[in-house]
């Protein structure tokens, strides 16, 4: 492949070299620009931001003074239909007004470029800088010490704390960093090596993009790089009256984190930006929200946020009723004794195999072998035997045998196990023995799932009446939840017991069971595993199990962050995910080159038999080194070997630190002595983010850093970021990877071609091959784990993408509700959608009698036309003519509350005793009361219009907000219900999402009758002024909300959050949240009868016009 890949630079060139090439034109402009600043004062290079932002204001007057003027004329404007049209005007206006911003943004950034080097430079070469005070430097002087004023003036200084550590400015921008700049700008990402600067990148299209007014952030991996660079980089744009702030230095919903997304440019970290959306899409009034529409981003660490980070769920959540009820406890000793006795079991069946083996019978002995692999995997003797000489091929060998005819002679291998382990897709099933002997003798049915259809014909078949027949169908579902949630339970309790390890994925810490970053080594606090199963986990740890919790708003990052008008990214390893980053996010990676040439020596893996043989060797090369006075950085994938080899470092009394997951609050005291003379430091990939390890001239001329890496990651971008912190600006240093085939890559994934190499050239235990064809053939092998994440990442992403859909539907109604502004044209809406769906579904079954009940039930109002019209008309014609009747009626109605309203209003306003701002006035149906808050002044200065039009947000909100909440549940349900889907040979995936497309329908159908029968038949309860009190500006009683990330296993597309299930809702039966058919299978055009249960009238109609009506729950099917 690299062969090919050279052949085509030959032809079409080096990519990177080419996007370098293009971008030097403007490097060359920026630099032209530079030396016509240099004789620029102090003041007149402040002066250049006020031009720039008067350029853009011009270049977008004619387009804003359009929207200005629609704006005004749909305030003017009473008719629906217009309104639509010029919303949608402004929307294309707007677009058209951000491409004229672009465009304008693009002609002065070679000079705006030049001012920030050029202010870099000065702060550098000058310990103060001595400018006219303005307003912005007179309020800065009295919070910030670097700014202090004499007279006019004010003066800077070039020394600052950034988040406790004293700095003095001493960075200028090199070329390869205006380029990084460009690129930046441009919406890409920017690959830099390591020590090249990338925060001081940023502030050049930071600068650029926060010009236009609308915003510029910044997004880190974490709180401590966000308050510091923030810090460290804010008098740079200070200086030139921009605002810059950081969200992770105030509360969520505070007036504090809605000044820091007011400021020009504002630094935070991926988590807080995701859960302010989601919390902005939870406020009940205009004031509460804090963000900005999303206009530029730049994310820091782009592959571990938007790779790595980008499928996990930001979830804000609240209790479920019975939320903590479980049978984690009650199941956990059977999935204990079950694990136990399979491993005492595959002990003996290993040992067979082996003999078997040895004494040639090598058909027997694979199939044996097969038999402890599928049950035990990650089993320590069978890895090591498996790397002894032909043992794997032989597995494999046997495997392919098993697997053909799609794996129809697999049964026989597991026909003698309790429980089948699937490691490369993290899944784990009970056998027929298995669940045999978990049941016991005493209940046999204890784990068998009853069958719904059979037992649904049985109950119905046996003339019951419908009140016993009615218990006896609510006993089966009961039955089929509970037993569904039983297996559910025993499956994610023996993942925890057989798939995942204390100190390698997790660790226990304050008695609880903590995630820990495979990526980064880092813990992830906060953070659970999905679907379940940290709760097991913590019943295997014998620690608190959380009680379950119900998802009441949730966003992937990779959704959070697509919202963005211009996004872009950068970090040192992004290349092997470019096509990752172009398919998802319509993001180009760019190569910038280094500022100095890279003078690393990356060697050629050493490829060992045996783990032991691998740590001996790395004990024995760190020894040396460290003797040579080169600090030694060890870089390993789990908690449990950096342990491991810290004590094997301290036999030989070889003096190290230790930074793992475990001891993470030591991250900054154990980096800053990384680079010393002979220090050894071991650190599970940690060192790999947002480090920079610096090294003296002493340092240096011993050879500089020295990176171990004691076994190769999943990921090839791991293994980059290891070797990134060598040979940072040209010093040398170098790095070395060692492998063994018990790794799990190699394990796994790892090529046959290794493992016959080392056994055709007979390696005795101990010796070592290295050579390049076997390094390229590990990174092989890292692709293949690559494009298999990928893939996974991708189908979640098609799943994600349906709820996001739905989402931003969902969202975008609420927003409007919430401002106002197009609520109306959304009522409209409503009300014609509803009118559309009342016709269509009695106009299918010509029932003229329901479709006057329900004009009566929804809308208050009688049937504008005739019986005779309703059966001749055409459906568009019937939907046109009632829609104009309600919505002419509503009119009518909202005039007349309003109307009602005024005299009451008035006279509490007009009572010198009351000095009310805010009052709550309460409206009812009939059968709910809803107390609506609206402004005294505006309802009085309005005769009571604005008391309605807060009337309308409160009961949308309300209605949107309750359906939502319930619509998430039963989606999360639906995702794992249609997992089952594989066994009837039908792909889960076009299942969720032609289901998910039915319940988001059903869910909108029902806002829209609920809101709309709600505002039709809303009155006030009475003209009484002293049922209107003042609204207190107390905060309303908070919920018991969680915020949280939840963590999805690789290559595991279970649901994603919580499993409050149907019976746990109290206030509604079981089958009415259970995704199942109730009635037996009827054809489309059988004649059937049903009956009204409001009027008691039966009829004799088609099934496939029954359907509707019955699926309303106004009729009822009495026979077929």
């Amino acid at each position: 492949m690299s062969f090919i890949n050279s052949i085509l630079k030959v032809f079409v060139g080096d990519k990177s070299q080419n996007d370098v090439k293009q971008l030097q034109p403007i490097v060359e402009q920026i630099r032209s620009h530079e030396a016509a600043l240099e004789s620029l004062s102090h003041d007149d290079l402040r002066a250049k931001t006020a031009t720039f932002k008067a350029k853009i204001k011009e270049d977008r007057k004619e387009i804003d003074a359009q929207i200005a003027a629609l704006t005004e004329e749909v305030k003017a404007s009473k008719d629906i239909d217009k309104n639509e049209d010029i919303y949608a005007e402004i929307d294309k206006l707007k677009e058209e007004g951000y491409k004229i911003s672009e465009a304008t943004l693009n002609e002065i950034l070679p000079e705006a470029f030049a001012v920030v080097k050029e202010t870099a430079k000065r702060f550098t070469h000058n310990t103060t800088l001595t400018v006219t005070a303005s307003e912005f430097d007179r309020e800065l002087s009295g919070d910030h010490d670097y700014v202090t004023l004499e007279g006019d003036n004010a003066i800077w200084n070039n020394s600052w704390d950034a988040a406790g550590k004293a700095i003095t400015w001493d960075m200028i921008h090199y070329d390869v960093q205006l380029i990084g700049g460009i690129c930046l700008h441009q919406g890409n990402i920017a690959e830099m090596q390591t020590g090249e600067g990338k925060t001081l990148v940023a502030t050049l299209p930071l600068y650029l993009n926060a010009l236009g007014g609308n915003g510029a952030h910044l997004v880190t991996v974490n709180d401590y790089l966000a308050k510091r660079d923030s810090a460290w980089m804010a008098p740079i744009f200070q200086f030139h009256g921009l605002t810059i702030d950081c969200i992770d230095h105030h509360r969520p919903n505070s007036d504090g984190r809605r000044a820091a997304y007011n400021a020009d440019i504002t630094y935070g970290t991926n988590n807080e930006f995701g859960f302010d959306y989601l919390r902005d899409n939870m406020a009940h009034t205009p004031k509460d929200l804090v963000q900005r529409p999303h206009n530029y981003a730049i994310v820091d660490e782009v592959d571990s946020v938007l790779v790595d980070d980008a499928r996990t769920p930001l979830i804000i959540s609240g209790p479920v009723p019975e939320g903590d009820r479980h049978e984690f406890n009650e199941l956990k000793p059977k999935v204990n004794e079950i694990v136990q006795k399979q491993r005492q079991h595959l002990t003996g069946v290993l040992a067979q195999a082996k003999k078997l083996i040895a004494e040639g019978d090598t058909k027997e002995g694979g199939f044996l072998l097969l038999r402890v692999h599928r049950g035990l995997p990650k089993n320590k003797a069978l890895i090591k035997f498996l790397s002894e000489e032909g043992i794997k091929q032989l597995l494999q060998k046997t495997e392919n045998f098993y697997m053909q005819d799609n794996n129809r002679e697999m049964p026989k291998v597991d026909e003698d196990l309790l429980f089948v382990i699937e490691e490369k897709n993290n899944q784990i099933e009970l056998t027929d023995k298995g669940i045999e002997y978990i049941s016991g003798e005493e209940n046999k049915d204890f784990f068998v799932m009853p069958d719904i259809g059979g037992e649904i014909a049985m109950i119905e078949n046996q003339n019951l009446e419908i009140e016993k027949e009615a218990e006896l169908k609510e006993e089966l579902f009961k039955d089929f939840t509970v037993k569904s949630e039983r297996i559910h339970t025993m499956s994610q309790l023996l993942k925890a017991y057989t798939l995942f390890e204390k100190d390698v994925e997790y660790v226990v810490m304050d008695n609880k069971v903590m995630i820990v970053d495979e990526q980064t080594g880092r813990i992830m606090d906060g953070r659970r595993y999905s679907d379940g199963l940290h709760q097991a986990i913590e019943a295997k740890e014998n620690v608190k199990i959380e009680a379950l919790t119900q998802t009441f708003a949730t966003v992937t990052l990779q959704n959070y962050f697509r919202m963005y008008s211009k996004l872009a990214g950068m970090t040192g390893t992004a290349v092997t995910e470019a096509g990752e980053f172009m398919e998802i996010y319509k993001l180009d990676v760019m190569e910038i080159p280094t500022n100095r040439p890279i003078a690393r020596d990356d060697r050629n893996d050493l490829i060992y038999k045996t783990k032991r043989e691998k740590y001996n060797a790395i004990i024995d090369e760190v020894t040396q080194l460290s003797k040579q006075g080169r600090p030694v950085l060890i870089g390993t994938t789990s908690v449990e070997i950096s342990e491991l080899l810290s004590k094997l470092l301290s036999v030989r009394k070889v003096p190290h630190n230790v930074l793992n997951a475990k001891l993470h609050k030591k991250e900054a005291d154990v980096v800053a002595e990384a680079g010393n003379a002979g220090i050894v430091t071991i650190a599970t990939n940690m060192a790999g983010r947002g480090t920079d390890i610096k090294l003296s001239d002493e340092v240096k001329a011993a050879g500089g850093l020295a990176i171990v890496g004691t076994e190769r990651h999943d990921s090839r971008r791991v293994d980059r970021q290891l070797r990134g912190r060598s040979g940072r600006q040209g010093d040398p240093g170098s790095s070395q990877f060692y492998v063994s085939l018990e790794d799990n890559l190699m394990r796994l994934f790892g090529s046959d071609r290794v493992a016959k190499m080392m056994d055709k050239m007979g390696l005795e235990d101990g010796e070592v091959i290295q050579h390049s064809m076997m390094t390229k053939s590990i990174e092989r092998a890292q692709k293949k784990v690559e494009e298999n994440n990928f893939g996974v990442r991708k189908r979640l992403l098609e799943y994600d993408d349906v709820m996001n859909a739905q989402r931003e539907v969902v969202y975008k109604r609420r927003r409007h509700a919430l401002q106002g502004e197009r609520l109306k044209v959304d009522i409209a809406n409503m009300v014609y959608d509803t009118c559309e769906v009342i016709t269509e579904q009695n106009k299918g079954a010509s029932d003229f009698k329901n479709f006057e009940f329900e004009l009566i039930k929804y809308f208050s109002i009688t049937s504008p036309i005739s019986e005779e019209e309703f059966l001749k008309q055409g459906l568009q014609e019937i939907a046109g003519t009632l829609y104009k009747a309600a919505y002419e009626h509503y009119q009518e109605k909202i005039e007349r509350n309003a109307a009602i309203a005024f005299p009451v209003i008035k006279k509490v306003y007009e009572d010198s005793a009351n000095k009310f701002e805010r009052i709550v006035v309460p409206f009812t149906d009939g059968i709910k009361t809803l107390n609506v808050v609206t402004n005294l002044q505006d309802a009085y200065e309005s005769n009571g219009a604005q008391l309605v039009t807060d009337f309308e947000k409160n009961i949308s909100l309300a209605i949107i907000d309750d359906s939502w909440k319930t619509h998430l549940r039963k989606m999360d349900e639906l995702k794992q219900s249609v997992q089952l889907a594989v066994h009837e040979q039908k792909d889960p995936l076009l299942i969720y999402k032609f289901e998910a497309f039915e319940l988001f329908k059903g869910m909108i159908e029902k806002v829209n009758k609920e809101v709309v029968s709600f505002l039709f038949k809303g009155e006030l309860p009475s003209g009484n002024p002293n049922d209107i009190q003042e609204a207190r500006t107390v905060s309303r009683p908070k919920e018991n909300l969680k915020t949280s990330k939840e963590e999805i296993p690789n290559s595991d597309e279970r649901a994603a959050q919580s499993r409050a299930i149907g019976q746990n809702q109290r206030s509604r039966p079981a089958v009415t949240e259970t995704i199942v058919r109730e009635t037996k299978k009827i054809g489309r055009n059988d004649r059937v009868t049903i009956k009204n249960i409001m009027s008691g009238e039966s009829k004799v109609v088609k099934y496939k016009q029954a359907e509707p009506l019955i699926n309303k729950g106004e009729w009822v099917l009495t026979e077929s």
